[in-house]
């Protein structure tokens, strides 16, 4: 699969990236890709939730009615769930989320969402670049050659780049990882994923294991 380079400025550059099929054109697995999304959100999850419980609650505990002949329900202490003040019945405590993946899987749902976006014809191949400094006006002014002002967009660098990094981190629609910190979901929530040529050899090997 062969897709054109594109330039800062969005020109082509005459050359191709020569996408490998084996990531970028298989028949894509959506339940791989259903559980590494799930899990992917559920490790964003604190878990801090927590109300009080009867036991929890500050309060008397005198028996607040005799137990017969009221004509109403027995109720033994003011704390209990029934009455206004009282703990939550059955209220949420802190847990863990998280949940364990196959590698195997992940790699699978990865090349699952690469797939998917090759089919939209939502990935572009982007020749490396960097600024002297960082500057939002300069990744601004790529986002608007590239068409992709009011999209969401990835960008995937093969090595650390501090400065395109800052550079975009003001910007609300657009994000740039490193080719090892792609995950699925982030590749599935931009309409369009942006490789630089550096990354994708480093993908490729990951995800060919």
């Amino acid at each position: 699969m062969k897709v054109a380079v594109l330039d800062i400025n969005g020109k082509e550059t005459g050359r191709k990236a020569d996408l490998s099929d084996g990531v970028f054109a298989i028949e894509p697995n959506n339940h791989a890709v259903y559980l590494d999304v799930k899990q992917y959100l559920a490790n964003q999850r604190q878990g801090t939730h927590k109300s009080k419980e009867r036991a929890e609650i500050t309060g008397s505990t005198r028996k607040i009615k005799k137990q017969k002949g009221t004509g109403t329900a027995r109720a033994g202490s003011i704390k209990s769930g029934v009455f206004r003040g009282g703990g939550r019945m059955f209220g949420p405590r802190p847990r863990n989320y998280s949940f364990k993946l196959n590698k195997s899987l992940k790699r699978l749902a990865r090349k699952s969402a690469f797939s998917i976006k090759a089919n939209e014809n939502a990935i572009v191949v982007l020749e490396d670049f960097n600024f002297d400094a960082p500057k939002t006006k300069n990744f601004t002014a790529v986002l608007k050659a590239l068409d992709l002002e009011n999209k969401k967009s990835l960008f995937v660098l093969g090595a650390s780049n501090n400065n395109v990094y800052l550079s975009s981190r003001n910007l609300k629609g657009s994000e740039v990882v490193t080719a090892s910190e792609l995950s699925t979901y982030k590749i599935l929530n931009a309409n369009q994923v942006i490789l630089l040529e550096g990354a994708l050899e480093g993908i490729e090997t990951n995800l060919s294991k």
